[in-house]
């Protein structure tokens, strides 16, 4: 029997009531929630180079996000892209491209100022579109079941209910009641998906969100944390308690799932961190050891902040003539530590175990 279609055209400002969103089996799991993360603020430190995580896992976000909405590309092209400005690359690349610079945007603007307003996630949400529609203005906005075509539910539609609305999650953002910010950002995540106040771009504006609120209250200094690839492995379960919430006020187990996506996003990505330390140094040590010439601990981290090199880059960042950066990544092409690859009318260089290890 076909469950009927279920509108839903209301949405209760929040807080939602407190004792059920603090469940036992919550304040558990934010526990190692805050552990997780606390690691992972330290280590992020222990790079050599703070940009080399931000740029990879940016981009890996960039990529799962937009994976989520059906806009699929590879690494390999976004790296390609961001090396060679002038290379022609397909919508769907374009459109990771822009995730990426929404949400350096948004850190931007958190940096700024040290608060979220609604205005930036208007921006936010403007540079990821390429449009400057703003909140929707038409009713007619229904979410539908993509295998049987029902509706499963229908945001508000009033633009004046969409702004209070609004205006009570940008409240509630900066909101401190001592709450856990772990649970604050499950709720304000599921807030702002179920406003869903533009026409496009809600499911990726909102991703972008969780991260920013994250370094908003002080739990990550910056945008380093994979989170879509938690979402994307439980998608079915992410999107069905999302709804659970929505008909049955589920609270507790939306925001058990959301804690749980913030640990075990933060330990991968402390492992990425140790893996990339290890790497950088052995290869610190082995051009040390082969290349002693041209040893530098800069151009080092340049090739592990830029994974596809080209010339042009290595002479900006070290200030360097053209004849000495090309003989420095054609040394260390010879020693195997770079492979080359022309692109376009481009020559780059490319450091294959860390672009591996990176896209792993």
């Amino acid at each position: 029997m076909m469950k009927p279609e279920i509108p839903f055209n209301d949405l209760p400002f929040l807080p939602p009531p407190r004792a059920q969103i603090e469940t036992i089996p919550v304040l558990r799991q934010v526990s190692h929630t805050a552990a997780a993360i606390g690691e992972l603020k330290g280590l992020a430190n222990t790079l050599p180079n703070p940009d080399i995580l931000l740029n990879a896992v940016v981009l890996k976000e960039a990529t799962a996000s937009s994976e989520i909405e059906n806009i699929i590309t590879t690494q390999d092209k976004l790296y390609q892209a961001l090396s060679i400005k002038r290379l022609n690359v397909d919508l769907s690349t374009k459109e990771v491209l822009r995730y990426r610079e929404a949400l350096l945007e948004g850190y931007r603007l958190l940096s700024k100022r040290g608060f979220l307003s609604t205005n930036d996630i208007v921006k936010i949400q403007q540079v990821l579109e390429e449009n400057s529609a703003g909140f929707r203005r038409l009713p007619g906005t229904a979410l539908k079941n993509a295998a049987t075509g029902t509706t499963i539910y229908t945001p508000p539609d009033h633009q004046e209910t969409i702004l209070r609305l609004m205006k009570n999650l940008e409240d509630y953002l900066h909101s401190d009641d001592n709450l856990s910010p772990f649970i604050q950002l499950a709720v304000q995540h599921y807030q702002f998906e179920s406003i869903h106040p533009f026409y496009d771009g809600n499911g990726r504006t909102g991703r972008i969100l969780n991260v920013l609120f994250l370094i908003m209250k002080g739990l990550l200094e910056k945008p380093v944390l994979y989170l879509s690839k938690f979402i994307i492995d439980h998608k079915s379960d992410y999107y069905r308690l999302l709804q659970e919430v929505r008909i049955r006020e589920n609270w507790g187990e939306w925001v058990l799932f959301m804690t749980k996506a913030v640990e075990v996003s933060a330990r991968e990505t402390i492992e990425k961190i140790r893996q990339i330390n290890n790497l950088f140094y052995r290869t610190l040590e082995t051009v040390r050891k082969e290349k002693p010439k041209i040893y530098s601990k800069d151009l080092l981290e340049l090739l592990f902040v830029q994974p596809y090199c080209r010339i042009e880059m290595v002479m900006e960042q070290l200030d360097v003539s053209r004849p000495t950066a090309s003989r420095y990544l054609n040394e260390l092409a010879g020693a195997g530590i770079l492979k080359t690859r022309q692109v376009w009318k481009e020559n780059l260089f490319i450091h294959e175990a860390l672009f591996n290890l990176l896209k792993g």
